[in-house]
């Protein structure tokens, strides 16, 4: 595996993401923010936050397959939240969760969340965009 997740000493350690990750690949993969759609680009989970953050895990996985990756090649993940408020954290970590079950990984990763006003598409509530580094 190319990435270490790292919470260094001296700044806060979260439980649920790390604070750095450390690449040591050779080949660096940009994917652009994944959304609920399915591989048709039908909508998943209408309104349904937790369902729409699972659905965007599980397209990252996916992509990353499609050139030798997986999630745990993850270093850097960037999450955008249609008007985020800390009552949405808990459907949050449920989505990632669910996602982490069905693909059987640990989803802790550095993360930057942001709570934006809109989406390209009304129906999104979620986009998950990626960086990561592959052997």
């Amino acid at each position: 595996m190319a990435v270490t997740l790292v919470n260094p000493d001296g700044i806060p350690k979260p439980e649920m993401y790390r604070q750095m990750s450390v690449a040591t690949g050779s080949r660096t993969v940009f994917l652009a923010g994944q959304v609920a759609r399915d591989a048709d680009g039908a909508p998943v989970g209408e309104g349904d936050f937790a369902a729409q953050v699972e659905q965007a895990y599980l397209n990252i996985a996916t992509a990353l397959a499609e050139v030798g990756g997986t999630f745990d090649d993850v270093a850097k993940l960037t999450i955008y939240v249609v008007d985020w408020s800390a009552e949405k954290m808990p459907l949050l970590g449920e989505g990632v969760s669910r996602a982490a079950a069905k693909l059987g990984i640990d989803p802790v990763k550095p993360i930057t969340l942001l709570g934006i006003a809109a989406l390209a598409e009304p129906d999104l509530l979620v986009e998950v965009e990626a960086v990561a580094v592959l052997d």
